[in-house]
């Protein structure tokens, strides 16, 4: 259960970093609003995932799918480049990410 909770953490970073442009320097008040509860559920789901999961594994767990899910959503919906070396990086985050999870012994 740690480790959907851990997933469900990360899918929430993703989003309240997108709701965080959003809300253009938290100056648009309903933008402003969900950013905000969805740090508070990210920080909730992650500190689930830390009763059983290693603090390191699980935190580069939280980044890693923040940052790559973060990266491809700024990709796909906000015209940022996607150019075969970025798109390497992103790769390599989720490798990361997955090497983390297979060696974990949780």
């Amino acid at each position: 259960m740690s480790w959907i909770y851990l997933l469900l953490a990360g899918l929430t970073e993703v989003a309240w970093a997108v709701g965080l442009k959003q809300s253009e320097g938290w100056s648009r008040f309903w933008p402003s609003v969900i950013t905000g509860a969805l740090m508070i559920v990210s920080f909730v789901f992650l500190s689930l995932a830390l009763k059983t999961l290693p603090l390191g594994t699980a935190y580069a767990v939280w980044t890693g799918i923040g940052a790559a899910g973060t990266a491809l959503i700024g990709i796909f919906f906000f015209g940022e480049p996607r150019d075969l070396l970025r798109l390497l990086c992103i790769a390599l985050i989720v490798g990361g990410v997955a090497g983390l999870k297979a060696l974990s012994p949780q």
